[in-house]
């Protein structure tokens, strides 16, 4: 009765506990909800100086950059009638936050309501009737009207037949398949066309997306799957973390066990005897038999002492390198988006400076044509006038593909229906100044040393091999621990009878220390830690080299394309005032059309000149600020 009532209050006892277990529980889930899921920082107390680490003295100064903010007034824009566009109010706000932008607001375009016919009100619908006899088959043909079709699609080849089978029990309707006929690529130029691509490549307006930049950034957020790999990434470390931090707190083991033997049996004298038994044991333990201790126990701790003091060390250390990871993710997106976005700028704006060429040389054509029919001229330049037509209508066609695959780039970068083409709400190319050219560039690069994701990411992976080196080099002088607790009923008899059911306790310690392969194992260990201890120390060397070289090349690049842009200013200006004077010339009948020829490509290629110029000088501004480690957005204006 005594070992009943003690068994009694021991298992109350244990279960009293297990409340409390699951209270902490409770406490440790929600200090994990509000731990925040990247960390920004590490602890600095963990990590080397880096005036003190080899070959660091060389980029650091006493200063740091001091960077001008992005700004730029909210305004209203109305992107001009084009075909290739819809036209729509768009209003833009350069100086929103990349990160409080409402993209589904941002995007939000009017879809206008589609008229459908069923078969019945198609039937209603007065045509003109036609009948066709065809292997003794009559049909009925239905022309669709003129003004049924869009607007872009109202020519000749491209109407549709409904054909009707008429017979005497049944009626079966059968329509051709609505599959736009692209049209040919015209061969001829006439008077007062324009040369312009017809056929698939047209899409409805419904198909396009009208963004900018402000809003392809704020786009960048978990639901990307780059960063919300990353992001994952760092909620596993912290799992493991959590993991590590409970390594010493036992585990709970119920169950029950059956064990029957029959047959010779060796007593503890070393006899040999012939037994029939069975032996059941239920509760928190399980798997005993005769008189030995229970081999699982129902609670048990079973931990190396080295592991429970250094793994949350190294767990917490990589979760910081995972987080510095995720931030950099999430720079690098920025970044990938921002020059995906200039690039469809880039082709935008190629497409009609290609226009443009386009126009002014269908003007030299009409005006050569017009001195070859006066006798003014001769009708070869009027040939080679329209062989310049088709060279620049070539142009046309390969700008049109640099839009369709600089769209398709950008929404891969977003993660986007690559089905919806992206357009651009910039009605031109503006210089974007993010860093001041007036900075040092050793100033630029201290900042990219103190900010960049990379940096931090090395250092954390430096205290985490850190860390483990400790835990090679004292766990010969640490032991691991077993600490098994059971208590529950047990029984058996002869036979297969069972008898004599009652509880039972067992509590097992146990402490061992293990010095491998009699101490050399020990010391290959440390060796092999303190090697990779080493190969993190000179890959943050690595990346200390690599930071101040992107920040110096984009510094660089900033600088010489800042020039560009002012040399290829006036080249615009003298190829315009060239073109004008040429023009005017030849209206002044002081010359031939053909002699503007070389004016109209001048002023081309001054123009992309220009736009290469602005699009390179926003890249390099983009690829400066990545390098300081500032994540590209825009700011609030103020």
């Amino acid at each position: 009765m005594r070992s009943r009532s003690y068994s009694y209050w021991l298992i109350n006892g244990i279960l009293f506990g297990l409340s409390g277990c699951a209270g902490s529980q409770q406490w440790m889930s929600n200090q994990i909800e509000n731990r925040p899921a990247v960390p920004q920082t590490a602890q600095s107390s963990y990590f080397t100086d880096q005036a003190e680490a080899p070959g660091n003295a060389r980029y650091l100064t006493t200063g740091k950059a001091v960077l001008p903010q992005l700004v730029q007034t909210p305004i209203e824009q109305k992107v001009p009638a084009d075909p290739l566009r819809p036209a729509k109010s768009i209003k833009s706000n350069w100086g929103q936050s990349s990160n409080n932008l409402d993209h589904a607001q941002s995007n939000v375009m009017e879809i206008q309501p589609v008229g459908h016919q069923n078969a019945a009100e198609v039937e209603s619908v007065a045509s003109e009737d036609a009948t066709l006899t065809i292997n003794g088959q009559i049909y009925r043909l239905e022309r669709i009207e003129k003004s049924q079709l869009p607007e872009d699609k109202k020519s000749e080849s491209e109407f549709r037949q409904q054909i009707q089978l008429v017979g005497k029990n049944a009626q079966v309707k059968t329509v051709a398949p609505s599959i736009p006929t692209p049209a040919p690529l015209p061969l001829e130029v006439t008077d007062g066309n324009q040369l312009e691509l017809t056929g698939n490549s047209k899409t409805s307006s419904a198909n396009y997306m009208q963004m900018n930049l402000p809003t392809a950034l704020s786009m960048v957020g978990g639901q990307h799957p780059a960063v919300g790999f990353a992001q994952w990434r760092v909620q596993e470390a912290y799992a493991q973390l959590d993991r590590a931090n409970v390594l010493w707190l036992p585990s709970i083991q119920p169950g029950f066990s059956f064990h029957n033997h029959d047959g010779n049996y060796q007593a503890s004298n070393g006899a040999i005897v012939d037994v029939n038994r069975n032996t059941f044991q239920f509760g928190l333990g399980s798997g005993a038999t005769g008189a030995g201790t229970t081999p699982r126990p129902g609670i048990v701790a079973q931990f190396h002492l080295a592991d429970a003091l250094f793994q949350p060390e190294i767990a917490e250390k990589t979760a910081w390198a995972r987080g510095h990871v995720a931030n950099g993710v999430v720079n690098e997106q920025l970044l990938r988006v921002s020059l995906a976005y200039m690039n469809l700028l880039e082709a935008e704006q190629d497409l009609r400076i290609v226009r443009d060429s386009r126009e002014r040389t269908l003007g030299l054509s009409k005006l050569t044509e017009d001195f070859a029919a006066t006798g003014q001229g001769l009708q070869a330049d009027a040939d080679r006038l329209r062989t310049e037509l088709q060279l620049i209508e070539n142009r046309v066609a390969m700008a049109h593909e640099n839009v369709d695959v600089a769209s398709a780039r950008l929404a891969e970068a977003l993660s986007l229906d690559a089905c919806q083409q992206i357009v651009p709400m910039d009605v031109t190319v503006l210089p974007i100044d993010l860093v001041s050219l007036e900075t040092e560039k050793c100033c630029l690069i201290s900042t990219g040393l103190s900010n960049r994701s990379e940096l931090k990411e090395a250092q954390a992976l430096v205290a985490a091999a850190n860390e483990q080196y400790k835990r090679q080099k004292y766990a010969p002088f640490v032991p691991s621990v077993l600490l098994g607790f059971s208590t529950s009923g047990f029984g058996g008899g002869l036979g297969n009878s069972i008898n004599n059911v009652d509880n039972r306790l067992d509590f097992d310690a146990l402490l061992s220390w293990e010095v491998r392969n009699l101490g050399f194992g020990e010391g290959a260990a440390r060796r092999e830690q303190e090697s990779r201890y080493q190969q993190a120390k000179f890959s943050k060397v690595r990346v200390l080299d690599q930071v101040a070289r992107e920040v110096s090349e984009a510094h660089s690049q900033v600088l010489h394309r800042a020039g560009r842009i002012r040399i290829t200013q006036k080249a615009i200006e003298s190829a315009q005032n060239s073109y004008e004077r040429n023009l005017s010339r030849i209206r002044d009948g002081q010359g031939l059309p053909l002699e503007v020829l070389q004016s109209v490509r001048a002023l081309e290629d001054a123009r992309r000149a220009y736009l290469e110029a602005v699009i390179e000088y926003n890249e390099a501004q983009f690829q400066l600020q990545w390098a300081l480690g500032w994540p590209i957005h825009a700011h609030d204006v103020t």
